[in-house]
């Protein structure tokens, strides 16, 4: 498991919380999905026993900075890369979901020779077409209940709910459990990423992509694409359960693979043990 006491490292005019599990071989580096925070990796972690494991808050996330929107995306990947040089990162496997896969993606193109492979759990890079003309559209996100009064009071009211429901529990009671901050005027948790940011990080999610297909010729390293089976529908409401990565993605990285699996979006949440699996092939 993740220690619950982080390590707090300044790069690119935030701070972000990062919590270290000693290990031996190479390690890897966990990224999260937007709304997320770093110990909803635990459940994978655990699995992985002797293996150093490193995972972020990203901006915006736990207990990281969380400065204003706007939430560009292209930044994550910039902070990513930033960290690892910090962290003197080599032959580093990463693991990204969602956000978090994209956010891989930018940082070995920016930084070459930290990754040795990426796990990239539907990273939610859309086809090159869902990129031109792309605009800024208010989110549903924005609209999340912020307050609870604990950590069990989140999680008995997601647990019987799509897509929580189909969660694995020990991930879903992380979930809640580190998703929630103290409010600030001392009455009962709020989410550790507001709606607001969360809100703003998918209104901006392609606003800044235009050449993110440019990118992936620099990344050299083994990529395997993991999808769901189940392709998105925007209307007549946006199903978050379904893969909005683009299904040829892995033919555009000159070492990639494509995978797909019948989970929903939300692989790493529903079946710990795959991506466990997964990750300690890569052991050297």
């Amino acid at each position: 498991m993740l220690s619950n006491d982080p390590q707090f490292y300044n790069v690119n005019g935030v701070r972000l919380a990062v919590f270290d599990r000693p290990g031996t071989g190479p390690p890897i580096l966990f990224v999260h999905a937007t709304g997320f925070h770093a110990h909803c990796w635990n459940q994978i972690v655990a699995r992985i026993p002797g293996r150093r494991c490193i995972a972020v808050d990203m901006r915006g996330h736990g207990l990281s900075s969380k400065p204003d929107p706007p939430y560009y995306w292209n930044s994550f990947g910039e902070d990513v890369a930033a960290l690892a040089k910090l962290l003197d990162l080599h032959g580093v496997t990463g693991a990204g979901h969602s956000m978090g896969g994209h956010s891989l993606v930018v940082a070995a193109a920016l930084a070459p020779g930290i990754f040795s492979d990426l796990l990239l759990i539907d990273p939610v890079i859309l086809p090159r077409i869902a990129y031109m003309n792309r605009r800024w559209t208010e989110h549903f996100a924005r609209k999340r209940r912020n307050r609870w009064s604990t950590p069990d009071e989140m999680f008995d009211r997601f647990k019987d709910r799509p897509p929580f429901r189909d969660w694995d529990v020990a991930v879903l009671r992380d979930y809640c459990h580190y998703g929630l901050v103290p409010a600030s005027d001392g009455d009962g948790y709020a989410l550790a990423c507001p709606p607001e940011i969360e809100g703003a990080i998918y209104e901006a999610s392609g606003l800044d992509d235009a050449n993110l297909y440019g990118k992936f010729e620099l990344v050299g390293v083994p990529v395997t694409v993991m999808r769901s089976a189940t392709p998105l529908k925007i209307e007549p409401v946006m199903d978050m359960a379904a893969s909005p990565t683009a299904p040829d993605l892995a033919t555009h990285f000159p070492r990639g693979h494509d995978m797909t699996t019948p989970h929903s979006h939300f692989i790493p949440m529903e079946d710990p043990q795959l991506i466990a699996e997964l990750l300690s092939s890569t052991q050297a």
